[in-house]
């Protein structure tokens, strides 16, 4: 499954976060809640992905960017694709106009 990647480094989940009053680990405990079964997101989690310093990461999983928008929706209206998009298509899975056995 493709990964989801945080917009604008993080800005616009950060920026829903204040809006919602919710610190790092206020929003991973709201991600238990939302999660039908009870896991959710770690803090350390939270961290990368709404962070910007060393430990931030842009790509997240679904499941992980899915939770932290419903978390945050129990606050404030914000659609997953205002905090998250779809990465670009990996050259990989782009047709090639030679197969990698005629190649030289």
């Amino acid at each position: 499954m493709p990964k989801l990647h945080r917009k604008l480094d993080g800005k616009p989940l950060r920026d829903a976060m204040a809006r919602a009053g919710l610190s790092i680990p206020q929003l991973a405990e709201a991600t238990r809640q939302v999660d039908p079964v009870g896991k959710g997101v770690s803090a350390a989690t939270v961290g990368r992905v709404a962070g910007r310093g060393k430990t931030a990461r842009t790509p997240c999983e679904l499941r992980t960017a899915w939770l932290i928008t419903e978390a945050l929706h129990q606050e404030v209206v914000t659609p997953l694709q205002d905090l998250f998009a779809m990465p670009s298509a990996s050259t990989s899975t782009v047709e090639r106009s030679r197969s990698d056995a005629e190649e030289e």
